[in-house]
């Protein structure tokens, strides 16, 4: 059995197609999806679409059935597409891209998307020791422990701390921090590794950011957890030459 991991989407439907073909998934592969799947290029709709679809398709034929985690703005296309007014911020973000996706769609059907997005969503996911998350926990004791729900794909203060960390610094030293020993290993979004200049995952202590761009000039990307093998789409930009993205 392999857990596999899958960074932010973001509207990258053509991407994410690619992507699960180079995974060549086998009847016993966990797939760990991170969140963000919407808000970017403008495929919003059909990415949605296809992970209720390979939930489906992977129940029928008795395979390990998907994770999929709530990332922020999945949160806010809940919040904004059907909204007589939406939020400005999230049109400027991405959220026009998704308004058009779902501009010719029938209630049902965004009544199925939404269904999705409301009730099938992980606020965060735990396996073998390993913590999943899309942005992030803030409470010493974990995530269980959060006031509000949304810090866990909001925050992005936990991959801060990873990066400010002296990379030899023992975990068992007393200056490591306790948020991190509560994980053998942190796999999280969000936060564009492009930041770094990097578009691959990037390690920080024992955070793994799995965000490698897609939303803008880099790829898609997994990974497995357990032998640390990457798959990458080509950039998805290029699947999408006339648009933007969340440039």
């Amino acid at each position: 059995m392999r857990t596999i991991t899958i960074g932010d989407i973001h509207g990258g439907y053509r991407a994410l197609v690619q992507l699960i073909e180079k995974i060549e998934l086998k009847d016993d592969d966990l797939l760990i999806f991170l969140g963000d799947y919407v808000d970017g290029w403008s495929q919003s709709y059909e990415v949605i679409d296809f992970l209720i679809s390979l939930s489906r398709k992977r129940k029928q034929n008795k395979q390990t059935q998907p994770i999929y985690l709530r990332g922020n703005h999945d949160e806010l296309v809940v919040i904004n597409l059907l909204a007589q007014s939406p939020h400005p911020m999230w049109l400027k973000h991405g959220g026009e891209s998704t308004l058009e996706s779902y501009k010719y769609r029938t209630d049902a059907e965004i009544q199925e998307h939404f269904d999705f997005l409301n009730y099938e969503l992980h606020n965060f996911y735990e396996h073998e020791g390993c913590g999943f998350f899309h942005a992030g926990f803030h409470n010493l004791k974990g995530p269980h422990f959060e006031y509000y729900d949304n810090i866990t794909y909001w925050d992005r203060t936990l991959w801060e701390m990873a990066l400010s960390i002296d990379p030899n610094l023992p975990k068992d030293n007393d200056r490591y921090p306790n948020r991190l020993k509560l994980y053998k290993e942190i796999f999280i979004g969000h936060t564009p590794t492009s930041r770094l200049g990097h578009y691959e995952p990037i390690n920080a202590a024992n955070v793994w950011n799995m965000d490698t761009a897609a939303a803008y000039k880099g790829p898609l990307t997994a990974m497995c957890v357990e032998t640390k093998e990457i798959w990458q789409s080509d950039p998805v930009h290029t699947f999408y030459p006339s648009e933007n993205g969340r440039n």
